[in-house]
């Protein structure tokens, strides 16, 4: 879940860098205020392997528990909270790995850094071996997973929005649920009938995430091929954008606009959702955990499949999720894997579902039988399908710039028009030409 940016410092040149000191460059000056720490045992024991996670209900600390009491004597993890703020959980450990930190063994990454990781060489690739021992993901976290065609993360769990409505709100307004339904459909619903929409528009990741998922169910890309790095097509100017657009500026102004849409995120939707004007909301997997102890609102609960951008074109749910890296500057990387092997099993991913919410990266996951009790079928079902029908962000080094200039370029909502899309791709452009800055 994952989101916010972070600032520039002085200006480039107007010319064009080379491909290396792109990718590195921003990283490589965070690293002048890390300091170089040695990961090792205590007092002669075994092997300490520090693990980096997300911020999370302590599901990964008990995984740690868990694998250090199976690698008998082997090793022992500890884990480090990174920041809420996913932008700052990439500056966290860019700034340490970029200095050479090896008292970082394991990483919780999100995809929306793992090309950028992988392609500063700070992630070692997956071993052959090791890929055979890992449980079969489902092709979107594989695909978020690879860059430059190496599986450089181990699928550990996978995110996707589902649009989450009231039962009562969608037969009170005649929206038969069990066909899909698009946004214009929801929002004209919300605001005939006292409702709200719920969606992700803060200045920051998960407002990207949105407008991604709107480009692609729209049929289009936000960029057409992202293995070019700053010399990539972006395609954010082009009628699937202006179909984006068109949907963002639609809520933006409708009575169903919650009124706090320009600082919302995943959490500030939760509230209004439970009260009378509790319509719809698209979330993650975490939503129907989130409500267990709200019986009236639980019972309440409908989800189904993120709405369509265009009628009649599938839509493309955002993908989210953690790949597990291991460090190019540990000092215990055959341990390191071995503790892969373990945190990423089907049953620890299916465990950590139900302590989190936060589903498995495979169907061996779902399988865990704890996890079938926790949750109905048909949403493990719809979650597990919604995976396989996601829209992935684009996979590149440069997203972190990409994903800055959009927020830049499309926020706050209310501003949002017709002519969004094409000064968005030429801020884009000229960001990553270095001739703007963020």
């Amino acid at each position: 879940m994952h989101i916010p940016r972070r600032s520039r410092g002085a200006a480039a040149p107007p010319r064009r860098t080379s491909r290396r000191r792109r990718v590195t460059g921003s990283l490589a000056v965070l690293a002048t205020a890390a300091g170089l720490l040695t990961a090792c045992g205590s007092n002669g024991g075994p092997p300490t392997l520090v693990w980096y996670t997300n911020p999370d209900p302590g599901g990964q600390a008990a995984i740690a528990a868990r694998c250090t009491a199976a690698s008998n004597g082997a090793y022992k993890i500890e884990t480090q909270v990174l920041p809420q703020d996913a932008s700052q959980q990439r500056v966290q450990l860019a700034r340490r790995l970029a200095a050479g930190d090896s008292s970082i063994d394991l990483m919780s990454l999100d995809p929306a850094f793992t090309a950028e990781f992988a392609a500063a060489k700070y992630v070692v690739p997956v071993p052959q071996d090791v890929q055979q021992k890992l449980p079969e993901a489902f092709k979107g976290a594989v695909t978020a997973s690879t860059w430059d065609n190496q599986l450089v993360v181990a699928p550990f769990w996978s995110n996707v929005q589902l649009l989450w409505y009231r039962k009562s709100f969608a037969q009170k307004a005649g929206l038969d649920m069990s066909q899909p339904v698009t946004w214009d459909q929801i929002i004209d619903a919300a605001a005939k009938n006292g409702g709200t929409v719920g969606v992700q528009a803060n200045k920051y990741e998960g407002y990207v995430v949105w407008i991604n998922a709107l480009v692609m169910g729209a049929g289009g890309n936000l960029v057409t091929d992202p293995n070019a790095g700053v010399h990539a097509k972006i395609d954010v100017n082009s009628t699937a954008g202006k179909d984006a657009a068109d949907v963002i500026d639609k809520l933006a102004h409708s009575k169903a606009a919650e009124p706090d849409l320009s600082v919302s995120n995943e959490g500030t939707v939760l509230a209004p959702f439970a009260t009378d004007k509790g319509a719809f909301q698209v979330n993650w997997t975490f939503i129907y955990s989130n409500y267990a102890t709200d019986k009236a609102t639980l019972n309440d609960l409908g989800w189904t499949q993120y709405p369509e951008t265009v009628q009649g074109q599938p839509s493309r749910p955002p993908y989210g999720g953690i790949g597990i890296g291991v460090s190019s500057t540990s000092k215990h990387q055959d341990l390191d894997w071995q503790a892969v092997e373990c945190i990423t099993s089907p049953d620890n991913q299916g465990q950590y579902a139900v302590d989190t919410g936060n589903m498995p990266s495979s169907q061996a996951g779902y399988a865990y039988d704890k996890l079938k009790k926790a949750y109905p079928a048909s949403l493990l079902q719809q979650f597990q399908q919604s995976v396989t029908d996601a829209g992935p962000r684009p996979l590149t080094p440069y997203w972190s710039d990409i994903s800055g200039a959009i927020q830049s370029t499309w926020h706050p909502a209310s501003s949002v028009s017709s002519s969004t899309p094409a000064s968005s791709q030429t801020f884009i452009q000229q960001v990553l030409e270095g001739k703007k800055l963020l």
